[in-house]
């Protein structure tokens, strides 16, 4: 079964953005990373897709997890492994 995509919007000076790219990163999960500094396009994609102005912006596939806080308790309920399919 292929991994979910992992896409993450993100800004170079943003520490939560560090946080869950860290959060990720230990779970060996990959992740297409978006940054959005200067990219107007990129901003305005981000902002439909999630309803939400700040960064980071994690979603799996199409599942909107949230921002920083949203993805450290989705990984700490076990939300973030089954929607990425049992492991990380």
């Amino acid at each position: 079964m292929t991994d979910p995509k992992v896409t993450i919007y993100t800004s170079g000076w943003c520490g939560f953005c560090m946080r869950a790219k860290a959060l990720l990163d230990r779970k060996g999960v990959a992740y297409n990373e978006i940054d959005v500094d200067g990219h107007h396009a990129h901003r305005e994609e981000m902002i439909q897709r999630s309803g939400r102005r700040t960064v980071p912006q994690v979603f799996i596939g199409e599942h909107h997890v949230g921002g920083s806080e949203d993805l450290v308790a989705a990984d700490n309920s076990g939300e973030l492994d089954r929607h990425l399919g049992g492991g990380g």
